[in-house]
């Protein structure tokens, strides 16, 4: 399989946000402020459901439970939402004119595009056996996230490309790397997965505007996960 093929289900993704930021930026200000209301509410409710779903796969809660307590830990202590805020703050400074909401549609697409499960499983699936599946149906659904944040927020939200192109295609690259490895592990693919779950309803309560949580820092928590299941694989068998 060439690198091009463990690839090409990112590309797909980036084309479908750009065509629905593109599209919901330019009739954005021609809809009225209750269909932006209900769209994200649409969105944020849709996304509580598809995180519920795939944390609900878990073998093993007590995994999970641990990802998201070492994960927040982490990400609090380096303050990984600071650093998107930044991000985004310095694009908006240097590319939109004052009073914009180019960071905020930056932030949220970001993490919207690149937290959920399907960024994950999706990305290993392009980057293990080329099958694009998974990124098709994710590239559909952030088309339309795309068009709801582009219709609010505006034209930001075709920042968050580079992030989906660098973060979603760098996992498939490396999961074509270490292709033997991730294959030998299912249940830390469960597991990650799972979390990641977690985060994604976390993300839905902010776009409910239920609970404004700082979800950038829980990302370290996709990293825990695999690590605390091979743990246990390895301790587990001292303690019998």
């Amino acid at each position: 399989m060439t690198i091009f093929a463990s690839v090409d289900g990112t590309l797909i993704n980036a084309c479908a946000v750009l065509l629905g930021g593109s599209l919901g930026a330019l009739v954005g200000d021609r809809l009225p402020s209750r269909i932006h209301e209900a769209l994200f509410g649409a969105l944020g409710l849709f996304t509580v459901l598809i995180g519920l779903l795939d944390a609900f796969m878990t073998k093993n809660a007590l995994i999970v439970l641990g990802s998201l307590l070492l994960g927040v830990l982490i990400g609090e202590a380096i303050n990984l939402e600071r650093g998107l805020q930044r991000a985004g703050d310095w694009a908006q400074k240097t590319l939109a004119r004052p009073g914009s909401t180019l960071s905020e549609a930056f932030v949220t697409a970001s993490l919207i595009f690149c937290v959920g499960p399907l960024t994950i499983l999706g990305a290993l699936d392009n980057g293990l056996s080329g099958d694009t599946t998974k990124l098709v149906i994710k590239a559909t659904l952030d088309g339309f996230a795309a068009l709801a944040i582009g219709a609010t927020l505006g034209w930001g939200v075709l920042l968050s490309i580079i992030v989906v192109l660098v973060y979603q295609g760098g996992i498939s690259l490396l999961a074509h790397t270490i292709a033997p490895l991730l294959n030998a592990n299912p249940d830390a693919i469960t597991e990650l997965t799972a979390t990641g779950g977690l985060i994604l309803v976390a993300i839905g309560l902010k776009l409910l505007k239920i609970r404004d949580l700082r979800v950038a820092n829980w990302l370290p928590a996709l990293v825990v996960a695999p690590l605390l299941v091979a743990g246990v694989a390895l301790v587990g068998p001292l303690l019998r």
